[in-house]
């Protein structure tokens, strides 16, 4: 095992522009509203053991489909870049159901709102670049501080404000449509090679 700090670091700070916890709280907090309590752990827990299934097994799920990593990842730069579109514009390009179930940890917080197509495409872009060993320290990092982002969620909002939010969500933002284009320059030359 090859531990890199660069690599961990790179990783976490790419996850966690995808994933953008901080700039789910509002999200995060009027689900809690709607459903009265939210189960950190379990989210947490559920999102991180769906992150490390797909750095696994989601090159094998793509070959038995027919899809290679490069196609996945160029679809995944997409994918990025309308969330990047999302965060800096203050636009809603994906719509979500409403819940108001008893499971609302699981869904609509561990998958799709954590663990969600943005950040599994994402892994298999990692995956392509960086070693397991750093990617697994970075989601569990990630985990750790989405579940302090839960527990906390309702001082950070009122500590931010509205404003901070926003903030903090436009440059998490712009940081992820530099990674889309790098993602997509990176991976469409593959494609034609």
């Amino acid at each position: 095992m090859q531990f890199n700090f660069k690599e961990i670091f790179t990783v976490f700070m790419v996850l966690f522009a995808v994933i953008d916890i901080i700039g789910n709280i509002p999200i995060i907090i009027d689900l809690r509203k709607k459903v009265g309590h939210i189960h950190s752990e379990k989210a947490s827990i559920i999102s991180g053991v769906i992150l490390i299934l797909f750095l696994f097994l989601g090159k094998s799920i793509l070959n038995l489909i027919g899809i290679d990593v490069n196609s996945f990842a160029v679809a995944g730069a997409f994918i990025l870049f309308f969330i990047a579109l999302e965060m800096i514009l203050g636009i809603t390009l994906y719509k979500q159901e409403e819940h108001t179930a008893d499971t609302a940890s699981i869904f609509p917080l561990a998958f799709p709102l954590i663990a969600g197509p943005g950040s599994l495409t994402t892994l298999l872009a990692l995956r392509a670049e960086y070693r397991v060993e750093n990617i697994i320290v970075a989601i569990i990092l990630n985990v750790t501080l989405i579940f302090i982002v839960l527990k906390t969620s309702s001082r950070i909002e009122r500590f931010l404000g509205q404003n901070g939010i926003s903030i903090i969500r436009k440059v998490f933002g712009v940081v992820l449509l530099a990674i889309a284009v790098k993602l997509f320059t990176h991976n469409i030359k593959d494609l034609f090679l």
